[in-house]
């Protein structure tokens, strides 16, 4: 078996307020130096068999019409080395 990550970030126009609450919570729990965070989605898909190029055009359409809304987030589909 094999595993494909799908990443799902907010596009960078479009307000992220988990990110800000988690930005504005680091410098009170004593974490300095960190000037922005963005909260995104990771899924891992275990998929049968060797990772084709026809096996990753599917895990890009699932990312596109499940795993995301293209409207307000990008995406990255990429297989995980090692496993």
């Amino acid at each position: 078996m094999a595993r494909v990550v799908v990443d799902v970030m907010p596009k960078p126009e479009i307000l992220d307020p988990q990110g800000k609450a988690v930005q504005g919570a680091l410098p009170r729990l004593g974490f300095t130096g960190i000037s922005d965070v963005r909260q995104g989605k990771r899924f891992e898909l275990e998929v049968e068999g060797d990772v084709t190029d026809e096996v990753l055009a599917d895990v890009h359409r699932a990312a596109e019409t499940l795993l995301s809304n293209p409207v307000i987030e990008n995406f990255t589909v990429r297989v995980e080395a090692g496993a």
